[in-house]
Protein backbone atom coordinates (compact mmCIF):
# COMPACT_ATOMS: atom_id res chain seq x y z
CA UNK A 1 0.00 0.00 0.00
CA UNK A 2 2.92 2.29 0.91
CA UNK A 3 4.51 1.92 -3.14
CA UNK A 4 1.20 2.67 -4.67
CA UNK A 5 0.45 6.02 -2.38
CA UNK A 6 2.94 6.87 -3.80
CA UNK A 7 1.93 6.69 -7.21
CA UNK A 8 -1.19 7.42 -6.72
CA UNK A 9 -1.72 8.25 -10.76
CA UNK A 10 -0.57 4.34 -11.72
CA UNK A 11 -2.84 2.13 -12.20
CA UNK A 12 -2.32 -1.38 -10.57
CA UNK A 13 -3.38 -3.46 -13.39
CA UNK A 14 -4.19 -3.18 -17.38
CA UNK A 15 -7.77 -4.99 -16.70
CA UNK A 16 -9.76 -4.86 -13.92
CA UNK A 17 -13.52 -3.97 -12.44
CA UNK A 18 -13.81 -0.92 -14.15
CA UNK A 19 -13.44 -2.57 -17.66
CA UNK A 20 -15.54 -5.02 -16.91
CA UNK A 21 -18.01 -2.54 -16.15
CA UNK A 22 -17.73 -0.42 -19.76
CA UNK A 23 -17.95 -3.83 -21.33
CA UNK A 24 -21.69 -4.63 -19.17
CA UNK A 25 -22.26 -1.06 -20.22
CA UNK A 26 -21.35 -1.96 -23.76
CA UNK A 27 -23.91 -5.37 -24.02
CA UNK A 28 -26.75 -3.20 -21.97
CA UNK A 29 -26.96 -0.13 -24.49
CA UNK A 30 -27.10 -3.06 -27.39
CA UNK A 31 -29.77 -4.81 -25.76
CA UNK A 32 -31.68 -1.27 -25.40
CA UNK A 33 -30.92 -0.32 -28.92
CA UNK A 34 -32.36 -3.24 -30.26
CA UNK A 35 -35.56 -2.76 -28.57
CA UNK A 36 -35.63 1.16 -29.49
CA UNK A 37 -34.18 0.25 -33.03
CA UNK A 38 -36.03 -2.96 -34.61
CA UNK A 39 -39.27 -1.72 -35.15
CA UNK A 40 -38.37 0.02 -38.87
CA UNK A 41 -37.66 -3.50 -40.03
CA UNK A 42 -40.68 -4.57 -37.83
CA UNK A 43 -42.80 -2.31 -39.65
CA UNK A 44 -41.63 -2.85 -43.06
CA UNK A 45 -42.27 -6.73 -42.79
CA UNK A 46 -45.70 -6.71 -40.53
CA UNK A 47 -46.72 -4.43 -43.84
CA UNK A 48 -45.61 -5.93 -46.64
CA UNK A 49 -48.73 -8.60 -46.96
CA UNK A 50 -51.72 -7.07 -47.84
CA UNK A 51 -52.81 -4.29 -50.02
CA UNK A 52 -56.47 -3.39 -48.84
CA UNK A 53 -57.23 0.02 -47.85
CA UNK A 54 -58.62 -0.58 -44.51
CA UNK A 55 -56.37 -2.30 -41.78
CA UNK A 56 -57.16 -5.89 -41.67
CA UNK A 57 -54.88 -8.82 -40.94
CA UNK A 58 -54.44 -11.66 -43.13
CA UNK A 59 -52.88 -14.95 -43.79
CA UNK A 60 -49.60 -15.14 -45.63
CA UNK A 61 -48.72 -19.00 -47.61
CA UNK A 62 -46.15 -17.95 -50.17
CA UNK A 63 -43.82 -15.61 -47.69
CA UNK A 64 -40.68 -17.64 -45.91
CA UNK A 65 -42.52 -16.85 -42.49
CA UNK A 66 -45.46 -19.05 -42.81
CA UNK A 67 -49.12 -17.92 -41.57
CA UNK A 68 -47.64 -14.70 -39.61
CA UNK A 69 -50.34 -12.11 -40.15
CA UNK A 70 -49.67 -9.25 -42.25
CA UNK A 71 -51.20 -5.43 -41.77
CA UNK A 72 -52.38 -2.86 -43.97
CA UNK A 73 -51.58 0.55 -42.16
CA UNK A 74 -51.48 3.70 -43.74
CA UNK A 75 -48.25 5.84 -43.33
CA UNK A 76 -49.50 7.94 -40.84
CA UNK A 77 -50.50 4.61 -38.71
CA UNK A 78 -46.96 3.44 -39.79
CA UNK A 79 -45.56 7.25 -38.15
CA UNK A 80 -47.31 6.99 -35.19
CA UNK A 81 -45.71 3.56 -34.33
CA UNK A 82 -42.38 4.80 -35.62
CA UNK A 83 -42.09 7.61 -33.31
CA UNK A 84 -44.64 6.00 -29.83
CA UNK A 85 -41.42 5.23 -28.35
CA UNK A 86 -40.03 8.50 -27.94
CA UNK A 87 -42.99 9.95 -26.62
CA UNK A 88 -42.38 7.33 -23.40
CA UNK A 89 -38.70 7.70 -24.03
CA UNK A 90 -38.63 12.02 -23.66
CA UNK A 91 -40.93 11.56 -20.64
CA UNK A 92 -38.08 9.23 -19.13
CA UNK A 93 -34.97 10.90 -19.50
CA UNK A 94 -35.08 13.90 -16.50
CA UNK A 95 -36.72 11.53 -13.95
CA UNK A 96 -34.23 8.88 -14.76
CA UNK A 97 -31.12 11.00 -14.41
CA UNK A 98 -32.80 11.91 -10.56
CA UNK A 99 -33.87 8.63 -9.83
CA UNK A 100 -30.20 7.46 -11.17
CA UNK A 101 -28.29 9.92 -8.44
CA UNK A 102 -30.77 8.93 -5.85
CA UNK A 103 -30.59 5.06 -6.16
CA UNK A 104 -27.60 4.29 -8.00
CA UNK A 105 -27.09 3.17 -11.83
CA UNK A 106 -27.67 -0.13 -11.01
CA UNK A 107 -30.99 -0.42 -9.83
CA UNK A 108 -32.12 1.65 -12.49
CA UNK A 109 -30.79 0.28 -15.36
CA UNK A 110 -32.24 -3.28 -14.42
CA UNK A 111 -35.20 -2.01 -14.09
CA UNK A 112 -35.60 -0.68 -16.89
CA UNK A 113 -34.16 -2.86 -18.67
CA UNK A 114 -35.95 -5.54 -17.61
CA UNK A 115 -39.44 -3.61 -18.26
CA UNK A 116 -38.00 -3.15 -21.86
CA UNK A 117 -37.46 -6.97 -22.46
CA UNK A 118 -40.68 -8.02 -20.78
CA UNK A 119 -42.84 -5.80 -23.10
CA UNK A 120 -40.88 -6.64 -26.31
CA UNK A 121 -41.95 -10.34 -25.34
CA UNK A 122 -45.88 -9.19 -25.38
CA UNK A 123 -45.57 -7.01 -28.47
CA UNK A 124 -47.04 -10.15 -31.32
CA UNK A 125 -50.01 -10.62 -28.77
CA UNK A 126 -50.86 -7.35 -28.52
CA UNK A 127 -50.78 -6.25 -31.92
CA UNK A 128 -52.54 -9.88 -32.73
CA UNK A 129 -55.16 -8.44 -30.39
CA UNK A 130 -55.68 -4.60 -31.16
CA UNK A 131 -53.37 -3.77 -33.84
CA UNK A 132 -50.98 -0.66 -34.52
CA UNK A 133 -53.07 0.98 -31.37
CA UNK A 134 -51.79 -1.47 -29.32
CA UNK A 135 -48.38 -1.61 -30.56
CA UNK A 136 -48.05 2.32 -30.21
CA UNK A 137 -49.10 1.55 -26.71
CA UNK A 138 -46.27 -1.36 -26.19
CA UNK A 139 -43.61 1.25 -27.46
CA UNK A 140 -44.34 4.27 -25.10
CA UNK A 141 -44.37 1.95 -22.46
CA UNK A 142 -40.70 0.60 -23.74
CA UNK A 143 -39.90 4.36 -23.94
CA UNK A 144 -40.97 4.77 -20.36
CA UNK A 145 -38.27 2.00 -19.71
CA UNK A 146 -35.67 3.41 -21.88
CA UNK A 147 -33.28 4.90 -19.13
CA UNK A 148 -30.15 3.65 -20.43
CA UNK A 149 -28.36 7.21 -21.60
CA UNK A 150 -28.53 8.96 -18.01
CA UNK A 151 -27.61 5.42 -15.80
CA UNK A 152 -24.37 5.34 -18.63
CA UNK A 153 -23.57 8.20 -18.10
CA UNK A 154 -23.62 8.90 -14.34
CA UNK A 155 -21.78 5.08 -14.17
CA UNK A 156 -18.84 6.12 -16.25
CA UNK A 157 -18.30 9.44 -14.25
CA UNK A 158 -18.31 7.17 -11.02
CA UNK A 159 -15.84 4.68 -12.56
CA UNK A 160 -13.70 6.00 -15.03
CA UNK A 161 -10.68 7.40 -14.20
CA UNK A 162 -9.82 10.96 -16.01
CA UNK A 163 -6.97 9.22 -18.39
CA UNK A 164 -9.18 6.47 -18.98
CA UNK A 165 -12.45 8.30 -19.83
CA UNK A 166 -12.26 8.95 -23.67
CA UNK A 167 -10.96 4.95 -24.23
CA UNK A 168 -13.68 3.12 -21.58
CA UNK A 169 -16.62 5.92 -22.32
CA UNK A 170 -15.85 5.16 -26.37
CA UNK A 171 -15.93 1.54 -25.68
CA UNK A 172 -19.16 1.60 -23.50
CA UNK A 173 -20.79 3.71 -26.23
CA UNK A 174 -20.12 1.47 -29.16
CA UNK A 175 -23.03 -0.82 -27.97
CA UNK A 176 -25.34 1.24 -29.44
CA UNK A 177 -23.23 1.00 -32.35
CA UNK A 178 -23.24 -2.72 -31.87
CA UNK A 179 -27.03 -2.70 -31.53
CA UNK A 180 -27.92 -0.50 -34.25
CA UNK A 181 -26.08 -3.36 -36.41
CA UNK A 182 -27.99 -6.07 -34.50
CA UNK A 183 -31.37 -4.59 -34.86
CA UNK A 184 -30.60 -3.80 -38.95
CA UNK A 185 -29.11 -6.95 -40.14
CA UNK A 186 -30.79 -9.22 -37.73
CA UNK A 187 -34.10 -8.05 -37.46
CA UNK A 188 -34.02 -8.33 -41.26
CA UNK A 189 -32.99 -12.11 -41.46
CA UNK A 190 -35.39 -12.60 -38.63
CA UNK A 191 -38.45 -11.31 -40.58
CA UNK A 192 -37.20 -13.32 -43.89
CA UNK A 193 -36.97 -16.59 -41.94
CA UNK A 194 -40.01 -18.54 -40.82
CA UNK A 195 -39.89 -16.98 -37.36
CA UNK A 196 -40.95 -13.99 -39.22
CA UNK A 197 -41.62 -10.39 -37.51
CA UNK A 198 -42.87 -11.99 -34.22
CA UNK A 199 -39.38 -13.34 -33.70
CA UNK A 200 -37.83 -10.27 -33.86
CA UNK A 201 -39.58 -9.06 -30.51
CA UNK A 202 -39.20 -12.76 -28.61
CA UNK A 203 -35.19 -12.69 -29.99
CA UNK A 204 -35.02 -9.14 -28.62
CA UNK A 205 -36.39 -9.80 -25.09
CA UNK A 206 -34.47 -12.87 -24.52
CA UNK A 207 -31.46 -11.10 -25.32
CA UNK A 208 -31.99 -8.24 -22.85
CA UNK A 209 -33.25 -10.31 -20.18
CA UNK A 210 -30.10 -12.46 -20.17
CA UNK A 211 -27.84 -9.08 -19.55
CA UNK A 212 -30.56 -8.60 -16.47
CA UNK A 213 -28.98 -11.35 -14.87
CA UNK A 214 -25.29 -10.84 -15.96
CA UNK A 215 -25.86 -7.26 -14.67
CA UNK A 216 -27.33 -7.69 -11.66
CA UNK A 217 -24.32 -10.71 -10.78
CA UNK A 218 -21.56 -7.79 -11.68
CA UNK A 219 -22.98 -4.76 -11.76
CA UNK A 220 -21.50 -2.36 -8.86
CA UNK A 221 -22.63 1.57 -9.07
CA UNK A 222 -19.09 2.56 -7.90
CA UNK A 223 -15.65 0.88 -7.37
CA UNK A 224 -16.24 1.04 -3.27
CA UNK A 225 -19.52 -1.26 -3.52
CA UNK A 226 -17.64 -3.54 -5.86
CA UNK A 227 -17.32 -6.63 -4.55
CA UNK A 228 -14.38 -8.49 -6.43
CA UNK A 229 -12.59 -5.45 -6.76
CA UNK A 230 -8.52 -5.45 -5.98
CA UNK A 231 -7.85 -2.82 -3.54
CA UNK A 232 -4.87 -1.33 -5.21
CA UNK A 233 -7.63 -0.58 -8.60
CA UNK A 234 -10.21 1.04 -5.99
CA UNK A 235 -8.24 3.40 -4.70
CA UNK A 236 -6.35 4.28 -8.12
CA UNK A 237 -10.40 4.83 -9.40
CA UNK A 238 -11.11 6.93 -6.40
CA UNK A 239 -8.19 8.48 -5.88
CA UNK A 240 -7.74 10.02 -9.20
CA UNK A 241 -11.48 11.01 -9.71
CA UNK A 242 -11.35 12.84 -6.08
CA UNK A 243 -14.38 10.32 -4.28
CA UNK A 244 -12.96 9.48 -0.55
CA UNK A 245 -15.45 9.03 1.48
CA UNK A 246 -17.22 12.11 2.63
CA UNK A 247 -19.85 13.08 5.49
CA UNK A 248 -22.04 14.11 2.35
CA UNK A 249 -22.17 11.57 -0.01
CA UNK A 250 -22.48 12.49 -3.91
CA UNK A 251 -26.04 10.97 -4.03
CA UNK A 252 -27.33 14.26 -0.99
CA UNK A 253 -25.41 17.43 -2.91
CA UNK A 254 -27.68 19.80 -4.71
CA UNK A 255 -28.17 19.73 -7.44
CA UNK A 256 -27.57 23.18 -9.42
CA UNK A 257 -30.30 23.62 -11.83
CA UNK A 258 -29.82 27.31 -12.16
CA UNK A 259 -26.22 26.64 -13.14
CA UNK A 260 -26.83 23.73 -15.64
CA UNK A 261 -30.28 25.47 -17.20
CA UNK A 262 -27.86 28.79 -17.81
CA UNK A 263 -24.91 27.39 -18.63
CA UNK A 264 -23.43 28.16 -22.46
CA UNK A 265 -21.46 25.47 -23.11
CA UNK A 266 -24.47 22.80 -22.14
CA UNK A 267 -26.96 24.65 -24.68
CA UNK A 268 -24.50 24.60 -27.10
CA UNK A 269 -23.90 20.63 -26.32
CA UNK A 270 -27.50 20.73 -26.50
CA UNK A 271 -27.60 21.69 -30.23
CA UNK A 272 -25.01 19.75 -30.83
CA UNK A 273 -26.58 16.45 -29.55
CA UNK A 274 -30.16 17.74 -31.71
CA UNK A 275 -28.26 18.21 -34.87
CA UNK A 276 -26.39 14.51 -34.59
CA UNK A 277 -29.93 13.23 -33.21
CA UNK A 278 -31.97 14.40 -36.28
CA UNK A 279 -29.70 12.93 -38.72
CA UNK A 280 -28.95 9.28 -37.13
CA UNK A 281 -32.58 8.97 -36.58
CA UNK A 282 -33.64 9.68 -39.63
CA UNK A 283 -31.74 6.79 -40.94
CA UNK A 284 -32.52 4.62 -38.47
CA UNK A 285 -36.18 4.86 -38.46
CA UNK A 286 -36.55 5.27 -42.52
CA UNK A 287 -33.09 3.75 -44.00
CA UNK A 288 -35.34 0.49 -44.52
CA UNK A 289 -38.08 2.30 -45.98
CA UNK A 290 -36.08 4.29 -48.24
CA UNK A 291 -34.43 1.31 -49.70
CA UNK A 292 -37.27 -0.67 -50.03
CA UNK A 293 -39.27 2.12 -51.86
CA UNK A 294 -36.69 3.98 -53.93
CA UNK A 295 -34.09 1.40 -54.39
CA UNK A 296 -36.81 -1.61 -54.21
CA UNK A 297 -35.05 -4.02 -52.53
CA UNK A 298 -36.14 -7.14 -51.10
CA UNK A 299 -36.61 -8.22 -47.38
CA UNK A 300 -32.94 -9.89 -47.15
CA UNK A 301 -30.89 -7.39 -49.12
CA UNK A 302 -32.54 -4.43 -47.54
CA UNK A 303 -31.33 -5.98 -44.27
CA UNK A 304 -28.05 -6.34 -45.18
CA UNK A 305 -27.88 -2.97 -46.98
CA UNK A 306 -29.19 -1.33 -43.72
CA UNK A 307 -27.08 -3.00 -41.61
CA UNK A 308 -24.08 -1.87 -43.78
CA UNK A 309 -23.57 2.08 -42.98
CA UNK A 310 -24.30 1.07 -38.77
CA UNK A 311 -21.61 -1.75 -39.52
CA UNK A 312 -19.46 0.86 -40.86
CA UNK A 313 -20.44 2.97 -37.70
CA UNK A 314 -19.03 0.28 -35.30
CA UNK A 315 -16.23 0.07 -36.99
CA UNK A 316 -15.29 3.46 -37.52
CA UNK A 317 -16.08 3.97 -33.83
CA UNK A 318 -12.55 1.85 -32.83
CA UNK A 319 -10.71 3.62 -35.55
CA UNK A 320 -11.75 7.17 -33.95
CA UNK A 321 -11.27 5.66 -30.30
CA UNK A 322 -7.62 5.03 -31.47
CA UNK A 323 -6.33 7.64 -33.21
CA UNK A 324 -8.37 10.17 -30.05
CA UNK A 325 -6.13 8.09 -27.40
CA UNK A 326 -2.99 8.51 -29.58
CA UNK A 327 -3.21 11.83 -29.80
CA UNK A 328 -4.51 13.14 -26.07
CA UNK A 329 -0.97 10.67 -24.98
CA UNK A 330 1.11 13.05 -26.88
CA UNK A 331 -0.87 16.26 -26.13
CA UNK A 332 -1.03 17.30 -29.63
CA UNK A 333 -4.81 17.92 -28.26
CA UNK A 334 -6.64 19.58 -26.08
CA UNK A 335 -9.10 17.95 -24.58
CA UNK A 336 -11.63 20.74 -26.01
CA UNK A 337 -9.92 20.67 -29.24
CA UNK A 338 -10.42 17.16 -29.77
CA UNK A 339 -14.12 17.27 -28.53
CA UNK A 340 -14.85 20.04 -31.45
CA UNK A 341 -12.50 18.28 -34.10
CA UNK A 342 -14.91 14.96 -33.74
CA UNK A 343 -18.29 16.48 -33.43
CA UNK A 344 -17.23 18.26 -36.78
CA UNK A 345 -16.47 15.28 -38.55
CA UNK A 346 -19.70 13.38 -36.93
CA UNK A 347 -22.04 16.72 -38.15
CA UNK A 348 -19.92 18.38 -41.33
CA UNK A 349 -19.06 15.06 -42.94
CA UNK A 350 -22.48 13.44 -43.27
CA UNK A 351 -24.11 16.71 -44.06
CA UNK A 352 -22.16 17.07 -47.15
CA UNK A 353 -22.53 13.63 -47.96
CA UNK A 354 -26.17 14.13 -47.81
CA UNK A 355 -26.63 16.73 -49.85
CA UNK A 356 -24.55 14.83 -52.36
CA UNK A 357 -27.31 12.14 -52.12
CA UNK A 358 -30.42 14.61 -52.65
CA UNK A 359 -29.27 15.00 -56.26
CA UNK A 360 -28.33 11.62 -57.14
CA UNK A 361 -31.05 9.97 -59.40
CA UNK A 362 -32.22 6.22 -57.85
CA UNK A 363 -30.78 4.60 -61.40
CA UNK A 364 -27.12 5.10 -59.99
CA UNK A 365 -28.04 2.38 -56.92
CA UNK A 366 -24.39 1.27 -56.39
CA UNK A 367 -23.33 4.94 -55.45
CA UNK A 368 -26.49 5.96 -53.69
CA UNK A 369 -25.34 2.53 -51.15
CA UNK A 370 -21.94 3.99 -50.78
CA UNK A 371 -22.98 7.39 -49.85
CA UNK A 372 -25.84 6.22 -47.71
CA UNK A 373 -22.98 3.93 -45.93
CA UNK A 374 -20.55 6.62 -45.52
CA UNK A 375 -22.72 8.96 -44.20
CA UNK A 376 -24.20 7.24 -41.25
CA UNK A 377 -20.51 5.51 -40.88
CA UNK A 378 -18.61 8.75 -40.27
CA UNK A 379 -21.01 10.04 -37.66
CA UNK A 380 -19.64 7.85 -35.17
CA UNK A 381 -16.94 10.17 -34.31
CA UNK A 382 -19.76 12.02 -32.34
CA UNK A 383 -19.20 9.73 -29.86
CA UNK A 384 -15.88 10.92 -28.31
CA UNK A 385 -17.12 14.41 -30.01
CA UNK A 386 -20.11 15.23 -28.10
CA UNK A 387 -21.52 12.37 -26.34
CA UNK A 388 -19.03 12.15 -23.93
CA UNK A 389 -18.72 16.02 -23.19
CA UNK A 390 -21.25 16.11 -20.37
CA UNK A 391 -18.97 14.42 -18.19
CA UNK A 392 -16.33 16.90 -19.11
CA UNK A 393 -18.64 19.73 -18.09
CA UNK A 394 -19.85 17.79 -14.77
CA UNK A 395 -18.70 14.47 -13.39
CA UNK A 396 -20.93 15.10 -10.47
CA UNK A 397 -24.13 15.13 -12.02
CA UNK A 398 -23.20 13.76 -15.34
CA UNK A 399 -26.20 11.53 -14.83
CA UNK A 400 -28.55 14.40 -14.42
CA UNK A 401 -27.66 16.28 -17.19
CA UNK A 402 -27.17 12.94 -19.58
CA UNK A 403 -31.12 13.29 -18.58
CA UNK A 404 -31.75 16.57 -19.36
CA UNK A 405 -29.96 16.45 -22.51
CA UNK A 406 -31.73 13.18 -23.87
CA UNK A 407 -35.09 14.21 -22.68
CA UNK A 408 -34.58 17.00 -25.72
CA UNK A 409 -33.02 14.86 -28.15
CA UNK A 410 -35.77 12.32 -27.52
CA UNK A 411 -38.52 15.03 -28.36
CA UNK A 412 -36.15 15.21 -31.72
CA UNK A 413 -36.89 11.69 -32.43
CA UNK A 414 -40.10 11.54 -31.71
CA UNK A 415 -40.38 14.55 -34.39
CA UNK A 416 -38.65 12.88 -37.07
CA UNK A 417 -40.49 10.32 -38.25
CA UNK A 418 -43.74 12.57 -38.02
CA UNK A 419 -41.82 15.10 -40.37
CA UNK A 420 -41.35 12.57 -42.89
CA UNK A 421 -44.67 11.02 -42.71
CA UNK A 422 -45.64 14.61 -43.51
CA UNK A 423 -42.72 14.80 -46.21
CA UNK A 424 -43.09 11.50 -47.68
CA UNK A 425 -46.85 10.56 -48.96
CA UNK A 426 -45.11 8.01 -51.56
CA UNK A 427 -41.65 6.52 -50.68
CA UNK A 428 -40.92 5.47 -53.85
CA UNK A 429 -40.90 8.95 -55.15
CA UNK A 430 -36.67 10.21 -54.64
CA UNK A 431 -38.13 14.19 -55.01
CA UNK A 432 -39.89 13.62 -51.95
CA UNK A 433 -36.92 12.13 -49.76
CA UNK A 434 -35.07 14.86 -51.36
CA UNK A 435 -36.63 17.43 -49.15
CA UNK A 436 -35.96 15.21 -46.57
CA UNK A 437 -32.22 14.92 -46.66
CA UNK A 438 -31.75 18.43 -47.57
CA UNK A 439 -33.46 19.57 -43.74
CA UNK A 440 -31.32 16.85 -41.88
CA UNK A 441 -27.94 18.90 -44.11
CA UNK A 442 -28.90 22.16 -42.79
CA UNK A 443 -29.88 20.42 -39.04
CA UNK A 444 -26.12 18.95 -39.14
CA UNK A 445 -24.21 22.33 -40.46
CA UNK A 446 -26.15 24.67 -37.89
CA UNK A 447 -25.47 22.17 -34.67
CA UNK A 448 -22.05 22.30 -35.52
CA UNK A 449 -21.53 25.80 -36.01
CA UNK A 450 -23.07 26.94 -32.32
CA UNK A 451 -20.69 24.02 -30.49
CA UNK A 452 -17.61 25.12 -32.92
CA UNK A 453 -18.17 28.56 -30.75
CA UNK A 454 -19.79 28.27 -27.31
CA UNK A 455 -18.96 24.60 -26.36
CA UNK A 456 -15.79 23.51 -24.17
CA UNK A 457 -14.70 20.22 -22.29
CA UNK A 458 -14.09 21.97 -19.06
CA UNK A 459 -15.65 21.31 -15.71
CA UNK A 460 -17.76 24.00 -14.86
CA UNK A 461 -18.19 25.90 -11.89
CA UNK A 462 -21.54 24.29 -10.70
CA UNK A 463 -20.48 20.75 -10.82
CA UNK A 464 -18.77 21.00 -7.16
CA UNK A 465 -21.34 21.56 -3.87
CA UNK A 466 -22.16 24.95 -2.47
CA UNK A 467 -19.93 24.57 0.89
CA UNK A 468 -16.92 23.24 -2.04
CA UNK A 469 -17.33 26.45 -3.74
CA UNK A 470 -17.29 28.71 -0.43
CA UNK A 471 -14.38 26.70 0.51
CA UNK A 472 -12.32 27.22 -2.43
CA UNK A 473 -13.24 31.38 -2.11
CA UNK A 474 -12.25 31.37 1.02
CA UNK A 475 -8.83 29.63 -0.13
CA UNK A 476 -8.39 32.23 -2.80
CA UNK A 477 -9.04 34.89 -0.49
CA UNK A 478 -6.00 34.11 2.01
CA UNK A 479 -3.69 33.89 -1.36
CA UNK A 480 -4.94 37.54 -2.57
CA UNK A 481 -2.25 39.47 -1.29
CA UNK A 482 0.53 36.98 -0.19
CA UNK A 483 3.94 38.04 -1.98
CA UNK A 484 7.14 36.02 -2.06
CA UNK A 485 9.70 37.67 -0.59
CA UNK A 486 13.55 36.85 -0.17
CA UNK A 487 15.87 38.07 2.14
CA UNK A 488 18.61 37.39 4.58
CA UNK A 489 16.63 37.87 7.71
CA UNK A 490 14.51 34.85 6.78
CA UNK A 491 16.79 32.84 6.79
CA UNK A 492 17.36 32.35 10.54
CA UNK A 493 15.01 29.48 11.27
CA UNK A 494 12.65 31.24 13.34
CA UNK A 495 9.41 32.05 11.03
CA UNK A 496 7.90 31.08 8.10
CA UNK A 497 7.63 33.73 5.06
CA UNK A 498 5.76 31.74 2.85
CA UNK A 499 2.76 28.77 2.97
CA UNK A 500 2.13 26.43 0.25
CA UNK A 501 -1.22 24.89 0.44
CA UNK A 502 -1.02 21.74 -2.68
CA UNK A 503 -4.96 20.21 -2.40
CA UNK A 504 -3.57 18.65 -5.85
CA UNK A 505 0.18 17.65 -5.71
Amino acid sequence: MADMEEVPGKPASRLGMRHLQAALLFVGLAANTIHQLNVGFAMVAMTNGTSSTTETTTTTTSSDDGDTPHYNWSETEKAYVLSSYYWGSALAQFPAGYLCKRFGSKAVLFWGTLGSSLLSALTPHGVYAAGWKAYCGIRLMQGLCQVTWPCIHQHLANWCPTKERTRLGAFAYTGFDCGNVLAMFGAGMIAGSPLGWPGISYSAAGLGLVWCLLWLLLGANKPTEARCISEAEKAYIVGDLQREERKDPPKKMEIPWKGIFTSVPVLALLCARCADTWGLATMQAELPTYLSGVLHLDMKKNAVYSALPFLLMWFMCYVYLIIADFWLQKNWFSLTALRKTYTSVALWAPASILLTLAFVGEDQKTLVLVLVTLSVGVSSAATIGSELNTIDLSPNHAGILAGILTSFTNLVSLLTPLVVGVLVKDSTQRSQWQVVFILVAAGLFAGNVIFLIWGTAVTQPWNDSKEARRKLKAEEKLFQHTKLEMGSENLDGNGVALRLNCKNP
